[in-house]
């Protein structure tokens, strides 16, 4: 399996008022998109989250989101390894992505960018 990056999630309250200040950051636009009640901005290694906290207590459970090559071969990887998948792989607006828990009980995301 080749990780590829990570990505740290942040819950904001109000997603416009963070945008700006994510964009100077890190030195580019932020990529947007939604998934089910929550608003989503991707800028740079930022995922800026915000919507019903409802949805955002589940999204703060998972540590970091990391991007693999491969779901399948994450899938794989990781219950070698013994880890727990949680969720998926499921499709996503941009590839794949699993939940999965390790054996020290971090839960993290992993994506890839294949065509669903």
């Amino acid at each position: 399996m080749d990780i590829l990056g990570a990505t740290l999630r942040v819950c904001v309250d109000d997603l416009e008022a963070a945008v700006p200040f994510y964009e100077r950051l890190a030195g580019a636009p932020a990529q947007r998109f939604g998934r089910g009640g929550v608003q989503v901005a991707a800028v740079g290694c930022f995922l800026l989250m915000s919507g019903p906290e409802s949805e955002l207590e589940v999204l703060r459970k998972v540590a970091a989101t990391i991007a693999v090559t491969d779901v399948d071969e994450a899938h794989k990887t990781l219950t070698g390894l013994g880890a727990d998948v949680i969720a998926g792989p499921v499709p996503t607006p941009v590839g794949r992505n699993l939940i999965a828990r390790h054996p020290d009980g971090s839960v993290y995301e992993y994506v890839d960018r294949r065509t669903p």
